[in-house]
């Protein structure tokens, strides 16, 4: 991958955010979950969101796109606060999640899970029906575009790699009017060739003017695709890089909590 294939991310970072949250606390009874963090994605730019398990990531997610409610802070959508009642109102703005574990069900074909509860239809009242040709040719189109060529949109899902069940899944949300793509570790359980797949649907994602926020503990894919890096640990965010000011090692120290143990050799005047 070349570095001009991060121009337009760069050219993003002048342009107002999409979603921006400040200050964000989000606390369960006693256990403060997230204790101030501070998160902006702009159109057309990918930032990475890294951190280790417990770091905070899902409740992150789950924060952003409206499942939660911040106990404290404020979250702007396009600079007015965001009060969305529901997941779904969310969606509707333009905030759409692709989970880990996948919304599908295998034995669909792609094309039914392309338009799962949002099917097109042809006809009135009694002779409203599913739009099957419909449905089939905007699927097919729409996987071409993301550079998968389906043997034909009755394919099962269950017969997809993973990388392209993935793929699926960020056509979907992006056919649907997403402004803003949550992708919650896309590449984890993913072999070498898959996870370049995804990395390069994301880029052509990014290409369209959609913010995408990529969640990963993976600091090698995060590199390959990502803008800016922002490093989540305990409910808290240790800053944000713009790429090419960040080397991978140092990001995998913040992560591994290099970052305490600098402190912790600080405060013991460099005796550990």
């Amino acid at each position: 991958m070349t570095d001009s294939t991060f121009h337009h991310g760069e050219a993003a970072t002048a342009q107002a955010p999409i979603v921006e949250m400040r200050n964000i606390e989000k606390h369960f009874g006693n256990i403060i979950a997230l204790a101030g963090v501070s998160f902006d994605v702009r159109p057309g730019e990918c930032h990475c969101l890294l951190g280790d398990n417990g770091a905070g990531k899902s409740t992150f997610i789950k924060t952003m796109s409206g499942v939660h409610k911040p106990t404290k802070g404020e979250i702007l959508f396009e600079g007015t606060p965001m009060k969305f009642d529901t997941p779904r109102d969310a969606m509707e703005a333009g905030i759409a999640t692709v989970f880990q574990d996948l919304a599908m069900i295998p034995l669909m074909s792609v094309a039914r899970n392309f338009f799962m509860g949002r099917e097109p239809t042809k006809g009135r009242g009694l002779f409203k029906r599913f739009d099957v040709d419909r449905a089939n040719e905007i699927t097919m189109t729409e996987m071409r575009k993301m550079g998968i060529n389906l043997r034909g949109p009755d394919q099962a899902v269950g017969t997809l790699s993973g990388g392209e069940r993935q793929t699926v899944a960020i056509a979907r949300a992006v056919h649907f009017g997403a402004k803003v793509l949550i992708l919650d570790e896309p590449t984890s359980a993913l072999g070498v060739r898959q996870t370049s797949n995804v990395l390069a649907t994301i880029d052509k994602v990014r290409n369209q003017g959609i913010g995408v926020v990529f969640i990963s503990h993976n600091v090698r894919h995060a590199l390959a695709v990502g803008d800016r890096f922002t490093v989540l640990n305990r409910g808290k965010t240790l800053g944000t890089a713009t790429r090419g000011e960040i080397s991978p090692e140092e990001l995998q120290d913040l992560m591994a909590g290099g970052q305490e143990m600098a402190q912790l050799e600080g405060s013991l005047g460099g005796t550990v």
